[in-house]
């Protein structure tokens, strides 16, 4: 099966493979294969299918009875940041008081540091991130709140990543603490005419001490004008606006999701914008977790992530979340496994990443398992033994 527009390599002995497309596998939403193979060619995966019908190809790779999965999608993470937030979180979960500031703190941080120190740090949780089988990332900006500090880490997160988001609407600017329509001003203005070309998606924080409803949306439609498509992190700390919102402006998706109301959870049921849910919020904050069995019985499309940013959710890992999720968001590891592959993909709007069938980025993750269930069945076990991201082993 050699070809002229690349090398062939069959992954063999394949125990389980979560191909997330039922017409290949069992006819489940992960499309299981046992005993599997799959072929790639360049950076895409062409063949699908049980090890005995695997084609001829030019190199050989046996998984020895392992698992193989999509490649990790976080659609929703907060990278280029400086310092950390140790004293809080230990004040935290020491069960004392804190008012150090909380991203205000990041802020200062950040600004204060240079171009190579931030792209340091973001390369850095990159890797980290992809030793624990994430092959496609989303990052936001919304630790500068200026102009050319937004734009810069913008700019920074452009050079690693295609999933890019603009977030100057994170809280409202310290320096503009006494005027928050001064800022939603710069916010639709200035800073979105500097940043929309390094971004792809433009995000607000819909929630009391943040922005309101009618502040969200006015920031929302501007970057829409200006070719951003809407996220909204929403509903994570209190009841609000922030879903209807995203569903309304066909939000790509609506992150967090905690306090729902029925006609909350009815609106992402009819549309298309899909529920993000991001555990490790709740685990490092001791906060009511997401019902993701409300949403998902409800036809939800959800998808999990890691939220990794220093102050609420200070985790790259993908599989811990799975884990999360499983034991305490009402989540089976099958749902919870499509989730942080296809779910994530939907969040992203990508179809060409988040499942293993032809056509598809070949974007893979090995387990030393012979079962994605693993993943949930033993948290906090480094399982990932294999990464291949665009065709190339990367681990």
């Amino acid at each position: 099966m050699s070809s002229s527009t690349g090398t062939t390599t069959v992954i063999t002995n394949i125990a389980t493979l979560v191909t997330n497309d039922p017409s290949l596998g069992d006819t489940s939403p992960l499309g299981l294969v046992r005993d599997a193979a799959v072929v790639i060619e360049g950076d895409r995966v062409v063949w699908t299918g049980e090890s005995s019908k695997a084609p001829a190809t030019d190199n050989r790779v046996d998984a020895g009875g392992r698992a193989v999965l999509p490649g990790f999608v976080d659609s929703h993470s907060h990278l280029v940041f400086a310092g950390d937030r140790t004293e809080e979180f230990n004040a935290r979960m020491s069960g004392r008081g804190y008012t150090a500031g909380g991203i205000r703190t990041t802020v200062a941080a950040t600004r204060a540091a240079t171009d190579g120190e931030l792209e340091a740090n973001l390369t850095r949780f990159l890797s980290e991130a992809l030793r624990q089988g994430t092959t496609t990332f989303e990052t936001k900006s919304g630790y500068g709140l200026t102009v050319a500090d937004e734009a810069r880490a913008l700019r920074l997160a452009a050079r690693h990543t295609d999933e890019v988001t603009y977030l100057g609407a994170h809280i409202v600017s310290p320096d503009y603490a006494d005027d928050p329509a001064g800022y939603v001003a710069l916010v639709t203005g200035e800073m979105l005419d500097a940043c929309a070309p390094h971004a792809r998606w433009i995000d607000v924080f819909c929630e009391k001490g943040a922005f309101d409803g009618d502040q969200a949306r006015a920031i929302l439609t501007a970057g829409r004008a200006k070719g951003l498509h809407p996220r909204i992190h929403a509903n994570q700390l209190s009841y609000g606006p922030g879903v209807q919102l995203a569903v309304e402006l066909d939000a790509a998706s609506a992150d967090h999701c905690t306090h729902l109301t029925d006609a909350d959870v009815d609106a992402l049921a009819s549309g298309e914008t899909v529920a993000t849910l991001l555990p490790g919020a709740e685990f490092s904050t001791r906060a009511e977790w997401p019902d993701a069995r409300r949403l998902l019985d409800a036809g939800v499309t959800v998808a999990l992530s890691t939220d990794c940013n220093p102050g609420s959710s200070f985790t790259s890992s993908v599989p811990f979340c799975i884990a999360l999720a499983v034991r305490d968001m009402g989540m089976t590891p099958d749902e919870a496994v499509w989730a942080a592959t296809a779910g994530g993909a939907a969040a992203l709007r990508r179809t060409d990443v988040g499942r293993v069938a032809p056509g598809a980025r070949a974007d893979l993750t090995l387990l030393d398992a012979p079962s994605h269930v693993h993943l949930a069945y033993r948290p906090g076990v480094p399982l990932v033994s294999g990464v291949w991201r665009r065709g190339v082993r990367v681990v």
